[in-house]
């Protein structure tokens, strides 16, 4: 009897961006489930709503088979982890800030349930892209064509600057 080798792998993903679908496509080549989790915190703000964020998504992994996607709201990622059966948490990292961001987390998260943290170089090509700018850039008028896909790229555009968005 073999059992699933399942990982998680968490994000805001306000918007999800071509960095995201990387990292996660890569996952998805090591792991036979990724579990794609958009966590958030009701009580704040996203600039695009839970369940859109969950369909584009859907929508930009359409060619990735073994996923599940699906959001978590006020929930420590190890609860995450343990309610899915993941036995790993899967994060890209584009630089070594990243590192020194994400590492404390995974050692408290191993601390806390003994769930390991697989780190994936993040694509060179893709190392300047994170939604937080991808947002910036989309908010003042810049193009953010190849960043995202068309689908979100529409769907951000048409949240951030309406009049242009159609």
């Amino acid at each position: 009897m073999s059992t699933v080798r399942r990982c998680v792998c968490p994000g805001s993903y306000d918007p999800v961006t071509v960095g995201h679908v990387d990292v996660i496509s890569r996952a998805a080549a090591l792991y036979d489930e990724v579990v794609v989790a958009v966590l958030h915190n009701p009580a704040k703000s996203g600039t695009l709503p839970v369940e859109q964020r969950l369909q584009l998504l859907k929508a930009a992994l359409a060619d990735v088979p073994n996923l599940r996607i699906e959001a978590y709201a006020n929930t420590l990622l190890v609860d995450v982890c343990r309610d899915v059966g993941a036995e790993a948490v899967v994060k890209g990292l584009r630089s070594g800030t990243d590192f020194a961001y994400e590492l404390p987390m995974a050692l408290m998260n191993r601390h806390l349930t003994g769930v390991e943290t697989v780190f994936l170089p993040g694509d060179p090509r893709f190392e300047h892209v994170s939604s937080s700018l991808v947002k910036e850039v989309a908010a003042l008028g810049g193009d953010i064509t190849g960043l995202v896909d068309d689908e979100t790229r529409a769907a951000l555009l048409a949240r951030l600057r309406p009049a242009e968005g159609s």
